[in-house]
């Protein structure tokens, strides 16, 4: 029984440690995300994401699988966000994690990624990602209004 309590109370003081290098490494796979991007250095930006992952865009439209977003990002320069502030928290498990982080992106300005990252054989991968712009609660209302004016405008046919 001794030997039962003192196993357990290794695991309890491991553990976190354990999760905290996980944070770490989860962190250099989103640091080396936005770096990759900068550069659009497709290859390295890409092997950081599963093989099944989805990228949601600032877009209703954009709900890309790997291959429709690797086609989009190849036609481009790249693109530059700076993390700001990054929130990571992971499953009990320790094999899979989500985030979010506040981004600055020089044409949009303030933005937000969140997305899961999943534990594989070759590290942290990106199953999803998701971009958004963060409406400030006190603009929600006109910036809504102006969406539903706009959807309504393509439904009919109008730009």
């Amino acid at each position: 029984m001794k030997l039962l309590k003192s196993l357990i109370f290794v695991v309890f003081l491991v553990a976190p440690a354990t999760y905290a290098d996980d944070k770490d490494d989860i962190s250099a796979v989103l640091d080396n995300l936005h770096d990759a991007a900068s550069k659009a250095d497709w290859d390295r930006y890409f092997a950081l994401y599963t093989d099944d992952a989805i990228f949601l865009g600032t877009d209703v439209t954009e709900r890309w699988d790997k291959p429709t977003f690797q086609g989009y990002a190849g036609a481009s320069n790249g693109w530059t966000y700076d993390m700001t502030e990054r929130n990571i928290d992971m499953t009990p498990d320790g094999d899979h994690a989500w985030f979010d982080e506040n981004l600055m992106n020089e044409k949009y300005g303030t933005s937000r990624g969140t997305g899961i990252l999943i534990r594989t054989p070759d590290g942290w991968k990106i199953a999803q990602y998701h971009l958004v712009f963060p409406i400030p609660n006190d603009l929600a209302a006109g910036i809504t209004q102006q969406i539903q004016t706009f959807e309504a405008r393509q439904k009919s046919g109008q730009n």
